[in-house]
């Protein structure tokens, strides 16, 4: 009797699974639907989803790849799931370089395994193929982008069908997350070809060792020659700047007449050859009567770097030059010997285009560790034997018109003997009227930092300004900043500013010492003394004038000099 009791509840629930079942095959279901209650239509999309998503990231890191030569390179080709998007270029074991090339959730990694000896070879045989590498290397890439954008097609296709068959065993379901997959993909590659930037090329963000080298991508000849497109180029979006800033009616009223003189002031060029071609330009559309440099033309001063001064004699106007922290005795030397140069020291005054200038080296070379730096002590002695030589001057009966130092702790020190002190160091602008008079101009990098600017977050801005002078009394009338975008940047901006006691030009000045109201200082935005007007004209690159105004950008942080 026991025996009957225990075997009753086993065939009632043998019965009742037996029907369970058939009332859920007669549903069209599984038999495992029974152990779960219906999903949500918005719970399921998500699942197809998620399946989507790992399937085609599955497909991406199997098959979703090309191994494509480009130029002299050996490289990998890769697209990866990505929140940014962007661009990413692999160089082992030197680092990374990335591009903000589009913005898209997929990723293009460039690997690049090795460079081709056989192909290298015969690049440095026969130079004259560098002509046409440039052309080769965008068929390369062209092709090897083609070919990867079909392989991650069927990559992420197949991914994602092979999960969804493995995941819900229905055909009809997998086909639909295949199809599901293509559309993402598609969507993608259409907002990365909308968000397309080919300029991020140029603004490349380093890491690994190439944060520190970044010369050593590619062969120093290629550099050079694409180097050299960009420089021609931004001194050429400098001469379209110029025509639209004539044309403006924004800017304040002044108007130089024929016989003002054009002063360029320009400081810490730190190597950067782009400078040279901006600079010319400058010279050519201003009609530049005379150029200074306040120093920090070189880097590390090296005789090897010598060359580089090469193109000063061929800018067009008188060349005056002060020695920077950055730059050797060897560096002074080498100007001192070529033509149309003047180079300014220990308070030397030269009279050219009509202007006295006097200025001094900087007491300091930095890049020489084996000697201790003497800091703003040595700077400030530097400044006075400046002051006294103008002095000196003074009493001789050929008064100073513009004194120049590299550094402004020494340019202070000349309040009170010169209308006009001008210098650089900082990075940044700057003007204020000291509390004797004189007034103090520091200009930024016309080189924008140099080729280490390449270090920063952001791009290092170039600048330089154009000063408008007197013919008569040699006392500023006005004065032009010139902003240029950084290494890689096409942006531009011209901004006018007017001294509080110039005035129209040909006015006598004010009865301060030197033409300006003792005491005074320059603190607003735009570095023009406060509440003197000013205008500002920015454009775009083009050939012609475009409507677009903008304020003078501000000055930014300090670098270190």
């Amino acid at each position: 009797m026991a025996r009957d009791v225990r075997r009753v509840p086993f065939r009632t629930a043998i019965t009742a699974i037996g029907r369970f079942q058939r009332h859920y095959r007669s549903r069209g279901d599984g038999p495992t639907s029974a152990l779960v209650s219906s999903p949500h239509p918005y719970t399921r999309a998500l699942g197809l989803v998620a399946v989507v998503l790992l399937g085609a990231w599955l497909g991406l890191l199997i098959v979703g790849s090309v191994r494509t030569p480009v130029g002299p390179m050996d490289t990998k080709m890769t697209l990866r799931p990505s929140l940014t998007g962007g661009t990413k270029i692999n160089v082992s074991p030197l680092g990374a370089l990335e591009l903000d090339s589009h913005t898209a959730p997929i990723r293009l990694d460039v690997d690049v395994d090795q460079l081709d000896p056989v192909r290298s070879q015969a690049l440095v045989e026969h130079p004259e193929r560098l002509s046409g590498l440039q052309e080769e290397v965008g068929h390369d890439v062209a092709a090897g982008t083609t070919e990867l954008a079909v392989r991650s097609c069927v990559a992420v296709v197949s991914g994602a069908t092979a999960l969804g068959l493995a995941v819900y065993r229905r055909p009809r379901r997998a086909l639909a997350a295949g199809g599901l997959a293509l559309v993402l993909l598609s969507a993608a590659g259409i907002t990365a070809f909308a968000t397309w930037n080919p300029k991020s090329v140029l603004e490349p963000r380093f890491s690994g060792l190439l944060s520190s080298a970044p010369q050593v991508v590619g062969s120093a000849r290629s550099i050079v020659t694409e180097f050299d497109v960009y420089q021609k180029e931004l001194a050429r979006l400098v001469t379209n700047v110029t025509k639209l800033y004539d044309a403006t009616s924004t800017l304040p009223s002044y108007q130089p007449d024929p016989g003002t003189l054009r002063v360029l002031q320009v400081s810490d060029i730190h190597l950067n050859p782009a400078a040279w071609h901006i600079i010319g330009s400058l010279v050519e559309q201003y009609k530049i009567d005379l150029v200074i440099d306040s120093g920090d033309t070189m880097d590390h001063g090296s005789a090897a770097e010598n060359s580089f001064l090469d193109p000063i004699p061929d800018l067009g106007a008188p060349y005056v030059w002060v020695r920077g922290n950055h730059d050797s005795a060897a560096t002074q030397k080498y100007l001192e010997g070529l033509k149309n140069v003047h180079v300014l020291d220990n308070g030397r005054a030269v009279t050219v285009a009509g202007i006295r200038v006097a200025g001094t080296g900087d007491p300091q070379f930095t890049p020489d560790r084996s000697l201790a730096n003497a800091g703003d002590p040595a700077e400030e002695m530097a400044g006075i034997r400046l002051a006294s030589a103008i002095r000196d001057q003074e009493r001789a009966g050929t008064p100073v018109d513009i004194a120049v130092a590299h550094n402004p702790i020494a340019a202070k020190e000349t309040d009170g003997t010169v209308p006009l002190v001008l210098a650089g160091h900082v990075h940044h602008r700057d003007t204020e009227i000291m509390p004797l008079g004189t007034r103090l101009k520091i200009e930024g990098s016309a080189g924008g930092g140099g080729l280490r600017a390449v270090q920063n977050d952001k791009p290092e801005k170039v600048r330089a300004s154009l000063l408008y002078l007197d013919s008569t009394t040699k006392r500023l009338q006005a004065w032009d900043e010139i902003t240029l975008g950084g290494l890689g940047l096409t942006t531009a901006e011209v901004s006018r500013h007017l001294p509080e006691e110039a005035g129209v030009p040909g006015t006598d000045p004010s009865p301060s010492p030197f033409g300006a109201p003792s005491g005074s200082s320059s603190n607003s935005p735009s570095g023009s003394p406060s509440g003197s007007p000013s205008g500002t004209s920015s454009a775009p690159p083009s050939n012609g004038p475009s409507g677009s105004r903008s304020p003078a950008a501000p000055a930014g942080p300090s670098p270190a000099p």
